[in-house]
């Protein structure tokens, strides 16, 4: 890309494409353009159609997505499905009928395998069933990855793929029931310290592996990449190191500074029970993370206390 390529980053008020906007702005890219969903509603076709037949975009980072925990997953499987599906569609394929010169398409480490061999290598995608607590959501993020791959083989198209790891930081969704764990976890901590609570009780057993990326390193990838990679096979995002959701949970509450007791309910699922993604292809091709999970926890902490909006979601 160069510094005043015009760049389209589609879903830039949500955590990722609010990271990609402060990284390429940081890069120096002086020709980025948006739309908020009120101006345009990426699961119309007709809308998006026009809006790439007008502005013409030479590159797009697709960061749009509907998305959520476990519990928004179950309970609204074909909204997550639909909505990710057409969303992602409508984009690429407009990208692709306007002659975009690049495109990425962020996805979901959740479109490998439950029980896929670790650390999750980018080969092993479609070799066993999915996790079925977000397969709906999975089954989307596959359909649009697949479909940049066959735009590549078909029309010589150089439409990429990124799979990010559980992925935290500013602006990130702290919703009690809609949002990820760690969010969850902060706002759950934040508030029980708040309200004196001698203890708090959290999903699963805690015996759960999980990686995390903090989001500003993601978007450093993401630029890395469109600058520097083509390739059918999608690239792995995260840190190659992994931890417990116990010991998560007891991080979480010594840096929001909850001193109570953390109880576990059994009943409630833990969903894949190991997901630490491969990270060699991007380290091969030059990057690393450079965020470690104690201070991007602090920041986000931070991100949560002096957002009160944030807290409202």
């Amino acid at each position: 890309m160069e510094k005043d390529s015009k760049i389209y980053v589609a879903g830039h008020r949500g955590m990722v494409g609010s990271a990609i906007m402060r990284e390429l702005e940081k890069q120096g890219y002086t020709n980025i353009i948006t739309r908020t969903h009120a101006e345009l509603d990426l699961k119309r076709q007709e809308a998006v159609e026009e809006f790439f037949e007008k502005e013409k975009p030479e590159y797009v980072f697709l960061a749009a997505a509907k998305v959520g925990g476990i519990v928004a997953n179950q309970s609204a499987l074909a909204d997550f499905l639909y909505d990710n599906m057409i969303l992602e569609m409508n984009v690429i394929h407009s990208a692709w009928m306007n002659g975009c010169k690049k495109l990425e398409f962020l996805g979901s480490s959740c479109i490998y395998p439950r029980l896929a061999p670790q650390p999750m290598k980018e080969d092993c995608l479609l070799t066993s069933p999915l996790e079925k607590t977000n397969e709906a959501y999975a089954l989307a993020k596959i359909s649009g990855l697949k479909y940049c791959e066959f735009l590549n083989l078909q029309y010589g198209m150089d439409y990429i793929s990124v799979m990010p790891t559980n992925l935290y930081g500013p602006n990130d969704n702290y919703h009690p029931m809609h949002s990820h764990v760690l969010p969850a976890l902060i706002r759950r901590f934040h508030e029980a310290k708040e309200e004196g609570l001698t203890e708090v009780t959290c999903w699963g057993d805690g015996t759960p592996l999980r990686e995390f990326l903090y989001v500003d390193d993601l978007a450093n990838l993401c630029v890395f990449l469109m600058n520097n990679y083509s390739g059918n096979e999608t690239v792995n995002a995260g840190t190659g190191k992994e931890i417990s959701i116990k010991d998560l949970t007891e991080l979480v509450a010594k840096i929001v500074g909850y001193e109570g007791k953390i109880l576990w309910d059994n009943s409630k699922p833990n969903g894949t029970p190991r997901k630490l993604l491969d990270v060699s292809k991007a380290a091969n091709l030059g990057w690393t993370y450079q965020t470690e999970l104690e201070d991007g926890i602090r920041l986000t902490y931070d991100d949560f206390v002096n957002n009160p909006t944030r807290a409202e979601r």
